[in-house]
């Protein structure tokens, strides 16, 4: 690629870049670029909405660009205040690396393992003396750090700043001085902290690093961003067959923005919006598993939902000992729902959302009254919605 094809290409999908300018700049240097992504695994697993940075990431590997991934193993303990409306609970340095082993493993899904140098804050940070740490401090204003939105309405709402939160900016700012970064990765959240590490860099003679923002990826439910506490994540280690199910219940509007923020590329407008959203989901399931299960995955996801063929896809077994004898179909179906499925649902709600549509089916044969009492044998196929079914044994 020429400089400006580069430029083009690693511009694209992006929120914000301070500068373009600059990044062009830096491009013409003729040597690989060092590119900073900083990561807190405050969890073990990670989910699509974190990819959304690695995948850039990647690309700037895929160029001969140098990929620095930085755990957060000292930071993640002070926990980024970005978004919070209260303070993070503090976790120990053990947990902290316990999940930065999974995060990691999870990442290498998508970089190279060999391209990539990996480097731990906390080796930096517990070497600094508080003269050091008072140093740094003297480095930026209160006024500055209350600037900061997030601070500032939770001081608004007569909710708790905690002093140690005010330190994360110059932290991870740090990083940058220490890595010598050229560019930094994050969310549309981050610009500030990455602004932060640019006027830590000027003041201590390096060329300051473009901040790249990326959008924050809209969970399942096309609303709030995408996060396991909202329950509309899709995670990078999850079942292929639950991956690919979690991204067929996208609308059409959320389908494209997903191409384009997890994928880089843009929906063909010339194929069906169904079979689009089918190779979206293979797609990403080939990406974080395999073609192969991405091609048996989307075969049953067919058999199940196209074609209606229950008795050849592969489903959660039941055995007749286990359901309680002679009780209601409301009953039943409550029992599976809670004990296959770990979903707990309200005898209202089934009756309103699952009995009156005709949505409970034995062998494909509506199941209306809840007062009845199924008569199951083995080989038999309870389906509650378009997403759960069990086949009954034994």
């Amino acid at each position: 690629m020429t400089i400006d094809e580069q430029l083009d290409f690693l511009m694209a999908g992006t929120a914000k870049v301070i500068s373009r300018d600059e990044l062009k700049q830096r491009l013409n240097l003729g040597r690989p670029l060092r590119v900073k992504l900083g990561v807190d695994p405050t969890a073990p697993d990670i989910h699509l909405g974190h990819t959304v940075a690695i995948e850039k990431l990647r690309q700037f590997q895929e160029l001969g660009h140098q990929a620095v991934l930085i755990i957060g193993d000292f930071t993640a303990m002070v926990g980024d205040p970005t978004g919070r409306s209260v303070t993070r609970p503090p976790l120990s340095h053990e947990q902290v690396l316990a999940n930065a082993e999974t995060y990691t493993n999870q990442a290498f899904k998508i970089l190279g393992r060999d391209k990539t140098e990996i480097v731990y804050n906390g080796d930096w940070f517990r070497k600094m003396s508080y003269e050091d740490i008072l140093k740094l401090n003297a480095r930026a204003t209160m006024q500055q750090m209350l600037a900061r939105e997030d601070f500032r309405n939770r001081i608004d709402s007569g909710k708790e700043v905690r002093l140690h939160e005010l330190q994360y900016p110059l932290m991870q700012g740090w990083d940058s001085v220490m890595v010598k970064a050229d560019v930094e990765l994050g969310g549309t959240d981050q610009l500030f902290n990455i602004l932060v590490g640019r006027d830590l860099q000027k003041e201590e003679g390096q060329l300051p690093q473009i901040a790249m923002t990326l959008p924050l990826l809209e969970g399942l439910d096309g609303e709030r961003k995408m996060s396991k506490s909202y329950g509309n994540y899709v995670g990078v280690d999850e079942a292929a067959d639950v991956m690919f199910n979690k991204l067929m219940s996208v609308s059409d509007e959320l389908m494209d923005r997903y191409y384009l923020v997890l994928l880089g590329e843009t929906r063909d407008g010339q194929i069906h919006p169904m079979e689009a959203k089918k190779q979206l989901a293979w797609k990403i399931v080939q990406r974080y598993h395999s073609a192969e299960l991405a091609d048996k995955v989307r075969n049953e996801w067919e058999m199940r939902f196209s074609k209606r063929d229950l008795s050849a896809v592969e489903l959660p077994e039941l055995s007749l000992a286990a359901l309680p004898d002679g009780v209601k179909a409301m009953a039943t179906v409550a029992y599976v729902f809670e004990h296959v499925f770990q979903i707990n649902k309200s005898n209202s709600v089934l009756r309103k959302e699952y009995f009156q549509p005709g949505a409970i089916q034995v062998n494909e044969v509506k199941v209306t009254d809840p007062n009845v009492v199924l008569e199951l044998k083995p080989g038999d196929i309870l389906r509650m919605s378009r997403k759960h079914a069990v086949r009954i044994i034994e």
